[in-house]
């Protein structure tokens, strides 16, 4: 029996694209979203509660009859919000405090990796500026640029890639000795290099079982061309020509299974969203990251592509009697593209206006808006975060639904916000010459 009552954890475009998904089960269920915001707040029931506070969390779940909690972003994660929801006795679907640290340690990710022959990029520990310079002259073996990367929480931004000394060492120092990224950058990993075409799959986890999501493709620099500073995500598509039944067979059992035998191994199985960033490369999937719960911008376009019972799917999962099979996939494509501060990833001004938003999902078959940092004011949407909303739209192919995403935001007038106007412009020439390599820059948090 599916879940009738379900709360959503988080503020974002994801949890909106979560909490959009599941109320779009067969069985109507009734969602909640906490904290929420202004724009799903349109949809939704929002609390205000502090999603890293356990017991408030616990206490909300409990006041609502919650029947299963999702758990959207990393820092309750790593606070044990899921921790404190089983302990309670609530379904929950998110990784255990012990299980994120996948996610809140990239050195810890990379031990788990080593132990589980997970393939994945030579990698060194930092905990000084002295150590720093000894890990890039010992990574000089590789072909440059350098990967440097803050090893905790950096909210998508603990990532430089440069071919410049004098960058690396600067990046090194701030992190190391000032305080860029607080605790989360007092060690950091310095990796090789690893060129090809990025892919996101996800998998959902019971413990031992798993079954994997349709594979997508984020863009993570600021600007067209993937040019500038890493974001936190400036816009997704789904599915990957690239990820062919074959190599998710291959993506699932070198890296999948093998790191759930070792969590097990370790007390702690894993069940959740294991999110594993992979580079495609000659040498096959190599693992660039790991994140413990859904991707963000990917689970915008991944969610909208799923069949049947999402909320099923998740409580069994949570439960640790996820069926081989259950996740069920529906044909066409999707394409997701950020709205954000005109300054994004700086310090955003704020305040800009996006006219038109509230009336786009009406006026454009295919294309919903899943809001991030939004704020209503004077009947107005405004820009509120770095990443304001995402413009989503299916279609038949990934062409399509990119023509109908771009569409609908020429739609869009105001100020104070721009768009990258080439999310998914090569998956139309992927079409026409798949397996064809490209160089690709992979370098994010």
């Amino acid at each position: 029996m599916s879940a009738s009552c379900i709360l959503v954890i988080g503020s974002g475009g994801r949890e909106h694209a979560i909490a959009w998904r599941l109320a779009r089960d067969p069985h109507a269920p009734t969602v909640h979203v906490a904290p929420g915001n202004q724009g799903i707040a349109q949809y939704f029931t929002c609390h205000a509660v502090c999603e890293t506070d356990p017991t408030a969390v616990v206490t909300l779940a409990q006041r609502l009859r919650a029947e299963l909690v999702v758990v959207g972003p990393e820092a309750p994660l790593a606070a044990g919000v899921a921790d404190a929801l089983a302990a309670a006795g609530i379904v929950v679907f998110g990784a255990s405090r012990e299980c994120a640290r996948l996610e809140a340690s990239k050195w810890y990710a990379k031990q788990v990796m080593r132990e589980a022959g997970v393939p994945t990029a030579e990698a060194l520990e930092c905990t000084s500026v002295t150590q720093a310079a000894t890990a890039l002259e010992t990574m000089s073996r590789f072909a440059p640029p350098w990967v440097l990367k803050a090893d905790g929480l950096a909210a998508g931004k603990g990532v430089l890639v440069t071919r410049e000394r004098a960058a690396a060492e600067a990046f090194a120092r701030e992190c190391l000795e000032g305080a860029r990224f607080g605790e989360g950058g007092r060690r950091l990993v310095i990796e090789e290099f690893l060129a090809g075409d990025e892919a996101s799959v996800i998998a959902i986890c019971d413990g031992e079982r798993f079954v994997l999501l349709p594979a997508a493709r984020d863009h993570k620099r600021a600007f067209d061309g993937d040019e500038g500073a890493n974001t936190g995500g400036m816009g997704a598509f789904a599915p990957l020509v690239d990820v062919t039944p074959a190599l998710e067979s291959q993506i699932g059992e070198r890296i999948v299974a093998p790191v759930l035998r070792v969590m097990a191994g370790r007390g702690a199985p894993y069940r959740g969203a294991l999110y594993v960033g992979l580079m495609l490369g000659p040498a096959g999937p190599r693992v660039v990251e790991f994140n413990a719960r859904f991707g963000d911008p990917e689970t915008q376009v991944i969610l909208p592509l799923l069949g049947a019972s999402l909320s099923g799917m998740l409580e069994h999962a949570a439960l640790g009697r996820l069926a081989v099979g259950e996740c069920t996939r529906l044909p066409g494509a999707a394409v997701a593209v950020a709205i954000t501060d005109v300054d994004y990833p700086g310090t955003a001004r704020g305040g800009g206006r996006i006219a038109g938003l509230e009336d786009l999902e009406a006026a454009q078959s295919g294309v919903t808006v899943f809001h991030a940092g939004t704020r209503l004011e004077g009947g107005q949407w405004r820009v509120a975060g770095g990443r304001a909303a995402y413009v989503m739209a299916e279609g038949e192919d990934v062409a399509a639904a990119r023509s109908r995403a771009y569409a609908a935001i020429a739609r869009l007038g105001g100020d104070g916000w721009r768009v990258r106007r080439d999310i998914a412009a090569s998956a139309e020439q992927r079409n026409l010459e798949h397996g064809k390599a490209r160089p690709a820059v992979r370098g994010v948090d």
